[in-house]
């Protein structure tokens, strides 16, 4: 990321927090998303509705984000950084992210957001793997790839 700043991490990162605190608040759950999403196939016939419009609303954020923040934010880069690796790569990475997830019984919203502010030791565990595996990843990728 070349045009990082402080500010818009910031707002942010309050915003995100503020959404964790208010679905736990008002509905007394955790906004792992990884969770919400497997609840929602036909295995768990739960308490759809919340999980529907919480899913709902991710993409929604974005788009409205995208139409109304460099209005608000106009020193937001206005483009993403390539990654040329190719589709079937791509497939693959969200496969084994998608496996990670499972495996760790949650993902990076779960454990990094949620777990971390309960002082779960699991989740420290979880995010701490997520991070070294970032940082392999990153290596890999710039100096073997």
């Amino acid at each position: 990321m070349e045009n990082f700043t402080p500010l818009t991490a910031t707002i942010g990162g309050v915003l995100i927090g503020l959404s964790a605190t208010i679905l736990w608040a008002f509905n007394g759950r955790t906004a792992g998303v990884s969770n919400i999403f497997g609840a929602i196939l036909p295995t768990h016939p739960g308490d759809i509705a919340w999980r529907l419009a919480f899913l709902v609303g991710l993409p929604l954020g974005a788009a409205l984000g995208a139409a109304y923040g460099p209005a608000l934010f106009a020193e937001l880069p206005r483009t993403l950084p390539a990654v040329d690796i190719g589709p079937v790569a791509l497939v693959a990475a969200g496969l084994l992210v998608g496996i990670g997830t499972r495996l760790g019984n949650g993902c990076t919203s779960g454990h990094g957001i949620c777990g971390l502010a309960r002082l779960s030791p699991r989740s420290f565990v979880a995010v701490g793997t997520f991070f070294a595996t970032a940082v392999v990843t990153v290596f890999v990728m710039r100096h073997v790839l």
